[in-house]
């Protein structure tokens, strides 16, 4: 009888014995059948793991092979044979797996945390468990036993989710015929339908770094989109009942704070601090389609700070979140910026006045919960709630010798859900999305005159998709409704996303007495996303009344933009490249007056050269155009166009010592320029350690840099003077990350970042009438302005008005770090040690930094936390 393989390129002989052993024929069980189709076989026997497939069930199974390459070569069967099987019994899913290998020498066995690939082997299982063709869990090891997972929420690759964090185990071991790998992957950890027969979507991959290759069971060609849709099917789960599930991850944390300086005048500057708390997560599945996931009084303490930024604009900086309830599970809530989770718990928005004060870092999250499942029907949904206390402050008077409280936030109930249809034969999408915040706010207090008490934003969105996921287009709407205090309602009017006072936009105007404020985001955008020709377009408004920063992220309203874009690659290996593309795109913008805010276009390509290097070249050029924000809340003003160039090289993807370099630079007529370099390094000298440096520095002078709004200017500014200057900055910073893997399970990490940046100002000015481009500079057309005196204060005279602007230069130092000991002590237990440093300092202002200060920052003045966690997981689970 003709033995069908999974591929009819035909396959070497290997000798004879069990899957495992060296002289391993495991070809002798490969499925007879159909290319493209495995078959799981239930056991009823122990499967021990411990990675060496010498169980009875890996005997008797069936195996799959014929893995064909995606990289280098495109087409070609693997260079090394891989060979798959899937066993299962009423508790899991059991898969054996041999990575054949030509030249075994050359496995590292890499050891690193959890979600860490580095450059090690890898085998990527993934699974379609509802057979939808849009969603996937994907486990994946390396040949270091390390462990990867992630969830993909949409028919895309990369579109992954890691912080799907599952309890599942796995083994490997590395012989002399290659490696081998055991995975226990617990049904309860899964989401499947309730069908007796499973029929689920799957996918296996290879990646082997030292030669750049990435073998697939089922081949998604580079110039193809997808990656349920175009699975393989695995088929022979039979009898499953999922059980209902119940997790219990209750912890216990300690910390102690320290300061390296107090100051004896302030009653709240303790040197020491200690604490102790104690909550826990709760997961209980409803029903094999959704789980429930609830928090009481969640701790984070062992997550990596924020990096230091230095942010002159109007403009709040964003950073990511990366607290694990708020980043587990919650992809379907991430759309267009509607959901900000960092909104939750962030430091309180209310300034408690007096000379000193005790203000909490942050505000307390009383509890949360969230939910989120998919239907049969392909109905997917999500949503999430969390309470956030009241927070007070102690503040103390100097002067009167007195001590008061005062509220620095209200207690604030946030909401957010949101459902997703999907529907044809590509995955097709129709979605809803609501949030809302209510804040209990005291009539009279200063919160109820600073923030909204009721916020609500909703958002419909349908993307369809055709030719296979080739094609997609795309229209949305959203509205957004703050209510309030008249106060709080003049505050967002008058906000920097906004600035309805501008004295020339006739389309808005401040109204004091509103007690509401309305306002609309709508757009459309159509790609393409295979072939060698992609194109993109888009067209998106946000109205002026557009607010959804109460639970979301929103830099600035009042935005007419549009932009396309048009890239041709070649995925085909030639003389120099191993694979390139070319672009070009092109952006503009208006507000709701008419006005060009923006106007500019791009030339970008790509390369990947024949030794896998790769490189990146761009060229950009903004035109002039008119910005409505540069006065902030002032007339409009001209500016001039700019161009900008910028380059990188890397090193290929899978290299043991990876490196990067890029630089650019930017110049205007103005005098404004910019010029950056950023590099990277990791060295991975073992096979437990990795050592990685991030070094940065930038050099600018932006001649348009606001500094202040005085009165008695003249009718040609609406009677106010706006202030500009020169501001020369230099910044350099160096992240430094130290990884040691005693075991997958016991690692120890260490992030650290000195800071250090510098800004100078001078050649002050103002505009001169609205719309002008250039600046009335001081010291010229019967204006003087003095040098500074000892506190940097300069004085301005025109005429007869005389006024004083303050030192605005810093010199800046700051050191970030976190060292983190986690050991996972059994499966979902983990202990945490944690030692975290935040240091800051303040050096002579007007001096230009150097890269010495990069260890000055090491001695600033600052605060030092060592902190303890640990949490127990405790799986439960009934019919």
């Amino acid at each position: 009888m003709l033995v069908a393989l999974d591929r009819t390129d035909a396959q070497p002989a290997l000798g004879s014995g069990t899957p495992g052993s060296s002289n391993s024929t495991p070809f002798q069980r490969l499925l007879v059948g159909e290319p493209g189709r495995a078959e799981a076989t239930r056991t009823t026997g122990s499967i021990h793991l411990d990675g060496r497939l010498d169980e009875a069930a890996w005997q008797t199974a069936r195996y799959v092979s014929g893995l064909i390459q995606r990289e280098p070569a495109e087409g070609s069967p693997e260079s090394d044979s891989t060979l798959v099987t899937f066993v299962y019994d009423n508790q899991a899913l059991y898969i054996g797996a041999r990575m054949m290998s030509s030249h075994p020498e050359s496995i590292r066995p890499l050891v690193a945390r959890r979600d860490k690939e580095g450059s090690a082997e890898q085998l990527i299982l993934s699974f379609d468990t509802f057979g939808d063709r849009r969603t996937a869990y994907t486990f994946s090891v390396t040949s270091g036993g390390v462990r990867v997972d992630y969830y993909h929420g949409s028919d895309f690759e990369n579109s992954r989710d890691y912080t799907f964090d599952p309890v599942w185990e796995v083994r490997t071991t590395v012989d002399a015929k290659g490696w081998t790998a055991e995975m226990r992957i617990p049904f309860s950890q899964l989401r499947f339908s309730t069908a007796d027969e499973q029929n689920w979507g799957v996918n296996i991959v290879r990646l082997v770094p030292d030669r750049n290759e990435s073998d697939y069971w089922m081949l998604i060609k580079r110039n193809e989109t997808g990656w349920s849709s175009r699975m393989g099917q695995l088929t022979g789960l039979r009898g499953l009942r999922a059980r209902q599930r119940l997790e219990v991850l209750p912890y216990v944390a300690s910390d102690t704070r320290a300061k390296s300086t107090v100051n004896p005048a302030n009653p709240y500057d303790a040197k020491n601090r200690s604490e102790v708390r104690a909550g826990g997560d709760v997961k209980i599945g409803l029903g094999p389609n959704a789980t429930l996931e609830a928090t009481i009084n969640p701790d984070f303490g062992q997550v990596e700070a924020d990096p230091a930024v230095v942010n002159l604009s109007a403009f709040e900086v964003f950073f990511d979140e990366r607290r694990p309830f708020f980043t587990e599970g919650t992809q379907l809530l991430n759309a267009r910026g509607n959901f900000y989770s960092r909104r939750i718990g962030a430091p309180p928005p209310l300034n408690p006045g007096g000379t000193y004060a005790d203000v909490p870092h942050n505000t307390t999250i009383l509890g949360a919960a969230k939910v989120s499942g998919r239907l049969p029907s392909k109905l997917s949904f999500a949503g999430l709630t969390a309470l956030s206390a009241q927070e007070n402050a102690r503040v103390f008077n100097a002067a009167q010798r007195t001590e008061t409280t005062a509220e620095v936030a209200p207690r604030t109930l946030y909401g957010v859900g949101v459902v997703q249809q999907e529907f044809g034969k590509d995955g097709s999408t129709a979605y809803a999305m609501f949030t809302a915040v209510e804040r209990d706010l005291t009539n009279g207090s200063q919160a109820e005159r600073v923030l909204a008490q009721r916020a609500y934003t909703g958002l419909a969105d349908t993307r369809l998709r055709w030719a296979g996921g080739g094609y997609d287009a795309s229209a949305f709407i959203g509205f957004s409704h703050i209510a309030g205090d008249s106060l709080a309602m003049l505050a967002q009017q008058r906000s920097s996303r906004r600035f309805f006072q501008r004295p020339d936009a006739g389309y808005v105007r401040v109204d004091p007495s509103l007690t509401s404020m309305n306002g609309y985001f709508a757009g459309i955008n159509h790609s393409k996303l295979s072939g060698s020709w992609l194109w993109d377009l888009d067209f998106s408004a946000e109205s002026p009344g557009y607010e959804i920063n109460d639970v979301g992220r929103l830099g600035g309203t009042d935005d007419i933009s549009q932009s396309s874009n048009l890239r041709y690659r070649q995925t085909k290996r030639g003389q120099y490249f191993h694979n390139w593309d070319v672009g070009v795109s092109q952006f503009a913008g208006w507000n709701f007056g008419g006005v060009t805010t923006y106007n500019g276009f791009e030339l970008y390509s790509n390369q990947t050269l024949k030794n896998f290097l790769r490189s990146w070249v761009e060229l950009g050029v903004n035109l002039p155009a008119t910005s409505d924000d540069l006065t902030r809340g002032g007339p409009l003003m001209q500016v001039y166009g700019s161009q900008s160039l910028g380059a990188g090289i890397s090193s290929r993807s899978g290299a043991r010592t990876s490196w990067s370099a890029s630089a650019g630079a930017s110049t205007s007529k103005d005098g404004s320029y910019t010029f950056d370099m950023d590099g990277a390094l990791t060295l991975r000298p073992g096979t437990r350690v990795e050592l990685s440096l991030t070094p940065s520095f930038s050099q600018s002078e932006n001649a348009r840099q606001y500094v202040a709004t005085r009165a008695n200017g003249t009718a040609a500014t609406f009677g106010s003077r706006y202030v500009f200057a020169h501001v020369d900055q230099v910044q350099y910073s160096l992240r430094f990350r130290l990884n040691f893997a005693l075991t997958p399970n016991l690692t120890f990490e260490t992030y650290a970042e000195p800071f250090a940046a510098s800004g100078r100002y001078h050649e002050y000015g103002e505009l001169g009438a609205r719309l002008d481009r250039d600046l009335r500079t001081y010291g010229t057309n019967g204006t003087t302005i003095s040098a500074p005196d000892s506190t940097g204060t300069r004085v301005v005279t025109d005429g007869a008005t005389t006024f004083t602007l303050g030192n605005s230069d810093f010199n800046l130092r700051s050191f970030r770090s976190n060292a983190v000991m986690r050991w996972e002590w059994r499966p979902g237990c983990t202990l945490f040690v944690v030692w975290q440093q935040d240091r800051s300092a303040q050096r002579t202002r007007g001096l230009t930094v150097r890269p010495g200060a990069l260890w000055d920052a090491l001695s600033a003045d600052g605060t030092q936390v060592l902190a303890l966690k640990a949490s127990y997981w405790l799986p439960l689970s009934f019919r």
